[in-house]
């Protein structure tokens, strides 16, 4: 049986991605890497949506990005949070358990 894709909810995808990039610096590809790592390879973050994500949040401030050297000695963009991003990210996370939360109250109370 093949993997089943999974969409993301509006919003989520800068939620993960600011996650990712509150443990550390990291470059773009390394991002997508760690949230998939983390989910154990349920949630995978294609270019054609991580890239225009981390040039919004840049644009937002949520984050700060240097160019630097990779571990495979190429050149990469790494990207950093700022204080605003981490304050977006308390607050996407909080409105992400609301939801979740409701999401499974009607859920499992059948409807």
């Amino acid at each position: 049986m093949g993997k089943k894709r999974i969409e993301f909810l509006r919003g989520t995808l800068d939620m993960l991605i600011l996650t990712a990039l509150s443990h550390e610096e990291l470059h773009g590809y390394a991002v997508a890497e760690r949230i998939k790592l983390v989910s154990k390879d349920v949630l995978e973050i294609d270019e054609g949506s991580l890239y225009p994500a981390l040039q919004r949040m840049l644009a937002r401030g949520w984050i700060r990005a240097r160019w630097g050297t990779s571990e495979n000695n190429r050149k990469a963009r790494y990207y950093k949070l700022t204080a605003e991003g981490r304050r977006q990210l308390q607050d996407e996370v909080s409105s992400f358990e609301r939801l979740a939360n409701a999401i499974f109250r009607v859920v499992r109370s059948g409807g």
